[in-house]
């Protein structure tokens, strides 16, 4: 047993020279930035690195260890390069369900310094159409859900695309097991790939407009996943527990989309260095879930609140074995009180952990677990080593301790900028590097944070960000609707769910507008809840609408109320 120390002295051991975990000041385009000594340079040196026999990718009844994962993600990558013209910098697109060929795709396009754009495949075409042109793609990489939205897409310049897992229908598209056959078992290409190098794209929601571009370096990315496994350790430190060897195989559920940054960071990335089976879905469905823990012996499970809360009914109600589940971890969405006390009870050793992170930060930010995530439910936990926080008034000035203002974040994994979007940029960043989060929080006397509020018009429903202007945008494109106000309503499994308060033509049906909305939007940012109002709708002296009186008449009928 370890004599048990507080986590600034833990984090202080971990990260001091010599150290695992050793952390440096180096000054990057301009930026005073901790990195982690010993970190591998890049994705590639990452992948590399940790290739083994032990099993990594498992879905359904396909199986691949790191070594055949790795073959290949390399056999893909030679087939960009030679066939496809693929060179450092250059986008490639990924759009499909949590296949195997997304974690193949995605290794082989960063391997060779090609930028991976992690395309939201629950896009409709017309977002679908709006993303691609807007990262320029070369290449897309694509299943066939998403080449059927795609044959909606007219205006797509110097595209072109791969099919995975597609239907006979498709034999215009040349698919990706069809091209590998010409390919040998080879080595990955010889590409320098540096660490400032961009190595993703992930596309973000708004409050307005379209979705923003969030460019990430592997500098980025590889600072995230060492920043996760410290705080691990500085964890176990406090505790005053040693790492024991597990007695089988960490194994980690993959239920959460992979163009999410917490699917495709903490889930997938994080498990090459810890040598952990990844065990992907198809979709999302709880009792499958914990078939799936019993049957591979699951350690670690990652997913917004909603998901989280259908395991733990399943758990209270189930004969399953899940006593090899450690952990149930938050990510995408807040996680209620009540649910973080039910994860708790409801299993033999799992203990809750969450965090708060932004696709801008590469998922990381602050992280808060166990006794300590009991003890303080309503808390995101105590900020990364390798980032800073601070509150702001609204003059940009730093409140003390207990004060609520705006949330910035400066640090080694926060993101390069939004792709093409100067304009955003120089609104978001101030001239020190810190970062507008859009969130109102504060920070209490220990470091803990609380989110207790957005700035940004933004829902997020079960993890997934909704602009309110883009479903506003999309409802008054209906010539029926004449004024429209989008907010987010409290839901219990989701966190939120979509609401919209319109004035439109009497004889407008509620069914015949969603089904218009479709044509425009995903499922998931459709308005649940409608609500008419018989008059212009009310609006601040500034002409603004008053969604906020909106928002809450729609919370007060949902709840029971008049």
């Amino acid at each position: 047993m370890v004599v048990a120390i507080s986590r600034q002295q833990a984090i202080a051991e971990l990260t001091a020279q010599g150290g695992p975990y050793e952390l440096a000041q180096q000054v990057i385009d301009g930026r005073p930035l901790r990195v982690f000594v010993h970190a591998p340079p890049s994705l590639r040196a990452l992948f590399t690195e940790t290739v083994s026999d032990a099993a990594f990718i498992v879905y359904e009844d396909e199986r691949l260890s790191f070594r055949e994962a790795h073959g290949r993600a390399a056999r893909i990558a030679n087939l960009l390069t030679r066939e496809y013209g693929i060179e450092k910098g250059d986008r490639v697109a990924i759009s499909m369900r949590n296949y195997p060929e997304w974690i193949l795709s995605f290794a082989a396009v960063t391997s060779i310094g090609g930028i991976a754009v992690a395309m939201n495949a629950l896009w409709q075409a017309e977002e679908l159409e709006y993303g691609l042109n807007d990262c320029g793609a070369k290449v897309l990489i694509a299943d066939q859900e998403r080449l059927d939205r795609l044959a909606h897409c007219p205006h797509i310049a110097n595209l072109r695309v791969i099919a995975v897992r597609s239907s006979p229908q498709n034999a215009d598209v040349p698919r990706l097991d069809d091209l590998l056959e010409s390919i040998d078992d080879t080595d990955m290409p010889a590409v320098d790939v540096l660490p400032e190098d961009p190595a993703t794209i992930f596309y973000t929601s708004g409050s307005t407009g379209h979705p923003k571009g969030v460019v990430s370096t592997h500098r980025n990315i590889i600072s995230a996943l060492f920043s996760w496994e410290l705080d691990t350790r500085a964890a176990m430190l406090v505790a005053g527990v040693e790492p024991e060897a597990p007695a089988h195989q960490p194994a980690t559920l993959l239920a959460v989309p992979l163009f999410h940054a917490t699917g495709s960071h903490a889930v997938y990335l994080q498990s090459y260095r810890a040598q952990r089976k990844l065990v992907s879905m198809y979709k999302w469905d709880a009792e499958q879930a914990a078939e799936l823990i019993e049957r591979e012996r699951i350690t670690s499970f990652i997913a917004p609140a909603a998901m989280t809360g259908d395991l733990v009914r399943v758990a209270q109600r189930t004969n399953r074995d899940l006593s090899s589940l450690l952990t149930v971890g938050g990510g995408g969405a807040p996680r209620a009180p009540e649910q973080v006390k039910q994860i708790g009870s409801s299993f033999a050793k799992a203990l809750p952990n969450t965090g708060w992170g932004m696709t801008e930060t590469n998922a990381i930010g602050t992280g808060i677990g166990g006794a300590e995530y009991l003890e303080r439910p309503a808390s995101s936990g105590r900020c990364s080593a390798v980032l800073e926080l601070k509150v702001v008034d609204d003059n940009g000035e730093a409140l003390p301790a207990g004060e609520r203002g705006e949330l910035l974040v400066r640090g080694t994994s926060l993101f390069q900028g939004y792709w093409n979007r100067p304009d955003v940029n120089a609104t978001v960043f101030d001239a020190e590097g810190w970062f507008r989060t859009g969130d109102v929080a504060y920070l209490d006397d220990d470091g803990y944070l609380f989110i207790v509020d957005r700035i940004k018009d933004l829902i997020i429903r079960g993890g997934e960000n909704i602009g309110c202007g883009q479903v506003e945008a999309a409802l008054l494109m209906h010539p029926d609707v004449y004024e429209a106000a989008v907010y987010a309503v409290p839901d219990e499994r989701l966190g939120e769910e979509v609401g919209a308060t319109i004035y439109a033509k009497a004889s407008l049906d509620d069914d015949a507008l969603r089904a218009f909305l479709l044509e425009h939007l995903a499922r998931f940012e459709v308005p649940r809840y409608i609500r008419r109002a018989d008059a212009p709708l009310p609006r601040t002296a500034s002409g603004k609408i008053l969604k906020r009186e909106l928002r809450d008449e729609a919370a007060k009928a949902v709840n029971g109320g008049v």
